[in-house]
């Protein structure tokens, strides 16, 4: 077993590789970029290396420095953890060279497997099913066009090199091709530094469940499957194993197309291979193709430990120091059913933008497992992927294991940025999505009420204006000679400002009008009834079934909580790809202006009205800052 390795990463992945290294006596080096100089992943670490500035191509995708900081350490093997290193065979040949071992499959196996139509064809020839596309060399426009149309719509279009959804388009009308074709191969030369897409038949009542497998460069096995239907923009959301409605019949013939895939390259380590299915109609043996396969770990690792009792990452170690497989395929077996949700800092009712932040306030639950690599103080940078935490809960079957998730999504409180946890908190109560009725396409038909912002209630809004007043506890609180102490709190939440009056009744105990309806709270312990707290720059945060954040409004500055359709700001830091519009050109409502890059994917911002473009202030290449003026609308 190494006595030393380093991770190649950060953030909770990086964190979850030291936990296992340290249980095995595994001394760790972590790498930072200078964004990431105090991050939990350098503190927790025995050793960390400097890479160099925030941006990836400076620093995590700089393999010289981070095989150097290894040599330099003493570190014995690099572990990739996921994206970033994690898949490239180059990196992998050039960790081999240095004579350190790499934690994870040879370089020919991810080569076998990088390139989404050359592991197509492998995988019809080793049998394994797959899905009727397109996957020749022959990029042309009119071609790629003409092999949707031979296909028949709707169709997917994707990135030959491409993973998490990035250069990956739906295209239900053959008019829209081009323009998602374009949109597709730029995101993708982009992220992968390869335009190159294949054309697939979109099923239309798709399940993604993917198999978890296991090699050691001989042999293979398969831990089962994880259901990863709950998607937003082609992103995982919640996962969950088993697969609900799995029948035993599908479960071994997806399980042996999967160990075949892994043996067909002579994998070694921790692999997935991803499979679409068919939902229409129940589960069903002929209902799967292969997708394709990640040859590394996955975010949603901790759902398959869950179930099977096992440690992935020690796996990886063990197998990486050229030990045999832990265990054999009849020593596998299933335990109960797991969740895991994904914590990240976005604006939901945006469109799921990536946000950015200070965590003013990050508490979570006990009793459930908790990756992540953050804490309160820490903040959430533009260079990279927006996650606070996973959250994954446990239990003897899927009933139980659905309220232990939801009681803790109910329980995590975050304050400082905006996050997608009440949206969680609905997923996780959605009629279908506790029937075990998932697909892919649940949060595209549930968008309306699964992504509006929360409406809070009076006692909600009285109970901020409590906390943003900051009215101290004492027996003179509130005392006047002639009659009870009256104040005015006015909180904006969005475009909308409460107007809440607050009388003092004695030490502990408020009468607040909230738009004419009376709400009387006591104190107690120091709360008013829910948990709330002031944070940042004049905002109020109360916590609950649903998160609900305020601004503070100061009475003289009225100005500030108005907002009209007259402006399209940027939504988030990024750079500026393209420019679709000039001063004087007339648009309407939804029509495409400019197309911004921020966490490595592409957003499309759109005319907010009809109007004409009175001035346009950046330009293709610019780099933004979150509320940017980029184009300015006057009146047709």
């Amino acid at each position: 077993m190494f006595t030393k390795i380093l991770i190649a990463n950060r953030g909770e992945i990086a964190c979850r590789i030291i936990r296992t290294a340290r249980a095995m006596g595994v001394r760790s080096v972590a790498v930072y970029s200078d964004a990431d100089a105090g991050a939990l992943h350098v503190q927790q670490a025995d050793q960390a290396v400097r890479l160099g500035p925030a941006p990836v191509a400076d620093s995590y995708l700089r393999g010289d420095l981070i095989i150097q900081a290894a040599l330099d350490t003493g570190a014995q093997a690099i572990h990739p953890g996921y994206g970033f290193l994690s898949e490239n065979p180059d990196f992998v040949d050039q960790v081999t060279q240095a004579g350190l071992v790499f934690i994870g499959p040879n370089a020919a196996a991810i080569r076998a497997m990088g390139l989404k139509d050359a592991a197509k064809a492998l995988m019809v020839k080793a049998g394994v099913p797959v899905v009727p596309g397109y996957h020749g060399a022959d990029q042309d426009a009119a071609q790629l066009a003409s092999e949707a149309a031979k296909i028949g719509y709707p169709v997917l279009i994707k990135a030959v090199a491409g993973g998490g959804g990035k250069g990956m388009r739906l295209v239900e009308n053959p008019a829209d091709f081009a323009e998602h074709l374009a949109s597709a191969q730029a995101e993708a030369r982009n992220a992968f530094g390869n335009p190159a897409v294949l054309i697939e038949k979109y099923i239309t009542t798709p399940r993604h469940i993917e198999v978890q497998v296991f090699g050691d460069g001989t042999d293979a096995v398969h831990l089962f499957e994880r259901d990863c239907s709950l998607q937003r923009r082609h992103q995982k959301v919640i996962e969950e194993a088993p697969a609900p409605g799995m029948t035993a019949e599908l479960r071994a013939a997806m399980g042996q197309a999967a160990v075949t895939a892994a043996k067909a390259i002579g994998y070694a380590g921790a692999g997935t291979v991803e499979f679409i299915v068919d939902g229409a109609g129940g589960l069903r043996a002929d209902g799967f193709w292969f997708m394709e396969m990640n040859t590394r770990l996955q975010v949603e690792h901790p759902v398959t430990e869950a179930i099977t009792g096992v440690d992935l990452v020690a796996w990886q170690l063990r197998v990486a120091a050229g030990e045999a497989l832990p265990l054999r395929q009849d020593q596998l077996a299933i335990t109960g059913h797991a969740f895991e949700a994904r914590l990240y800092a976005e604006d939901v009712p945006a469109g799921f933008l990536p946000a950015t932040g200070r965590l003013d306030h990050l508490a979570f639950p006990h009793g459930a497992r908790i990756d992540s690599g953050v804490v309160a103080g820490s903040e959430i940078s533009p260079w990279y992927d927006p996650m606070i935490a996973k959250i994954t809960l446990h239990g003897p079957d899927r009933a139980s294991a659905l309220r232990k998730l939801q009681a803790a999504l109910d329980a995590t409180e975050v304050a400082g940025t905006v996050t997608n946890l009440d949206f969680l908190r609905l997923l996780a109560r959605d009629a279908d999505f506790i029937a075990g009725e998932v697909d892919t396409g649940l949060i595209a038909r549930g968008q309306g009420r699964l992504c509006a912002l929360p409406v809070p209630d009076a006692q909600v809004i009285a109970v901020a204006a409590l906390v943003a007043a900051d009215i101290p506890a004492g027996p003179l609180v509130g005392f006047t000679l002639w009659q009870p102490l009256a104040r005015q709190v006015l909180l904006a939440q969005g475009e909308v400002v409460h107007r809440v009056i607050l009388q003092m009744l004695g030490p502990d105990h408020v009468s607040a009008d909230v738009a004419g309806v009376q709400i009387n709270l006591h104190r107690q312990g120091g709360d008013w009834g829910l948990r709330a707290l002031r944070h940042g720059l004049r905002q109020v945060s109360v916590f609950g079934a649903q998160t609900v954040t305020f601004r503070i409004v100061d009475p003289l500055d009225r100005g500030s909580v108005t907002a009209g359709g007259d402006v399209v700001l940027a939504p988030m830091p990024g750079l500026v790809r393209a420019v679709a519009v000039q001063q004087g050109d007339k648009v309407a409502q939804g029509d495409r202006m400019l197309v911004l890059e921020a966490m490595k994917m592409e957003h499309v911002l759109r005319a907010p009205r009809d109007g004409l473009v009175a001035d346009v202030s950046v330009a293709s290449g610019d780099q933004v800052a979150a509320g940017d003026l980029m184009v300015a609308l006057a009146p047709i």
